[in-house]
Formats: structure tokens, C-alpha cells, sequence
């Protein structure tokens, strides 16, 4: 893989499940940094040449993209679907599967989902996507916006559903809480500033399908 030896491609990358998922990829795509990027306190780190990484928090990421502090992010669906940044999405990376749920207690699931008109609680941190789900459906939901431990909304009587990412839903189990419906399918995407895709599609276009080709190659594997 090679890029335009006189500019820099930037790629943003989510810290955290995201960064240890994405790592795999970036080695079947030949752009590795050149330090460990789970030990690293540096926030800045040069690949291959023509290359650097951004190591930055997950919601982050939209936001260097989109104002075009870096020229690719690796992000997940769901920050995508919340933020709604002017960006274009080229791949889907298919690492950090999960799903966007609504849940709670057993005995409140057990009833029903709520009518038409009703109000209820709901904690998230996906303030737009939980009043948006509850809208369709003619239900005003108060939005406790609650950044983690979701589940404790629930359990402490402030709310009375979640809408959380759920991966095995073990989670859920231990204190008590039960699915009730799946809202998105998420996964990792790669995402590009407009701008750059368009004015530097000969730096950006080789990182891209490189990949392309290791997601490729891992499905294949």
C-alpha cells in the first residue's frame, strides 16, 4: 500500500473495544503505527509513510473527521447514527458487532411495550435515537442522558427502559434486565471528510482499499 509521498493521510481511531478490533485490520493493510498503540500515551502516532494516527475517544472521532482534522476515522455505527456528522461512510469494517437495544426490568418488559400516548423514563446516552425510536411510536419518553452503568437506572427506579449497545447481554442478565427490542445492528465503520475525499482521492483511495481488501481478507480467513 502506498500513498502520495508529499501529503499526509490522518486516520482518527476510536481508543477502547474499537482500537483493539481495528489493530488486526490495520496489519492485513500493511499500515501499522509505529508504536503500540494500547500502551501508547502519545496522541499522535506515525504509521507508514504518508501516514499518521489520531488516538482519540470514540465520540470524538465524528468530529475530527467532519472538521477535517483528520482525513479517515474508524468509528462505530452507532456515534454515526446519534451525532449525524456531515461525512462520508465508504466501509463497513465488520468489527465491534453489537446491537442497539431497548431494555428493562423483567416484571416492566413482562407488561408490554408502552401504548400509544403513554409517558416513560428512559436512561441512554443516545439522547437523539431514544426520543426518536419512542416518537415513532407516539410515546413521549423523558431522556435521562446517563454516560454509563445504564443499568442502574432501572434498578434504582429513575427509568424505566434503556437504550444501550448490547454485545452478549450478559450484562443485562446480571442485574435483572431483559431486551426488548433491537433498534440498529451496529458495527465499525470507516469514515472519510467529504472535502478530502474529493480533493485528495489519490492520498485517501489506496488507504481505503487497502482496507477493503483486509476486511476481505479476514471474512475469507
Amino acid at each position: 500500500m502506498s500513498t502520495s509521498k508529499k501529503q499526509t493521510v490522518t486516520i482518527a481511531l476510536s481508543k477502547g473495544r474499537i482500537l483493539t478490533e481495528t489493530l488486526p485490520l490495520l496489519e492485513l493493510a500493511e499500515l501499522m503505527p509505529q508504536e503500540n498503540l494500547t500502551t501508547t500515551r502519545q496522541l499522535v502516532v506515525d504509521g507508514p509513510k504518508g501516514i499518521r494516527f489520531l488516538i482519540i475517544r470514540a465520540a470524538d472521532v465524528c468530529t475530527f473527521v467532519e472538521q477535517g482534522a483528520a482525513d479517515l476515522g474508524i468509528v462505530g455505527k452507532d456515534v454515526l447514527l446519534e451525532s449525524r456528522p456531515h461525512v462520508f461512510e465508504p466501509l463497513d469494517l465488520g468489527i465491534g458487532r453489537c446491537r442497539l437495544c431497548v431494555a428493562g426490568p423483567k416484571k416492566i418488559i413482562a407488561r408490554g411495550k408502552p401504548k400509544r400516548g403513554s409517558r416513560i423514563r428512559v436512561a441512554s446516552k443516545y439522547d437523539h435515537l431514544a426520543e426518536q425510536h419512542f416518537l415513532s411510536r407516539g410515546i413521549q419518553a423523558d431522556i435521562i442522558h446517563l454516560y454509563g452503568s445504564m443499568e442502574l437506572a432501572p434498578l434504582t427506579g429513575m427509568a424505566d427502559r434503556i437504550v444501550d449497545l448490547v454485545s452478549t447481554g450478559d450484562t443485562l442478565k446480571a442485574n435483572g434486565l431483559v431486551e426488548e427490542e433491537t433498534l440498529f445492528d451496529i458495527s465499525s465503520r470507516l469514515i472519510a471528510n467529504p472535502a478530502s475525499f474529493a480533493t485528495r482521492r489519490e492520498c485517501i483511495l489506496p488507504v481505503v482499499e487497502a482496507l477493503r481488501a483486509a476486511v476481505a481478507a479476514k471474512e475469507t480467513a
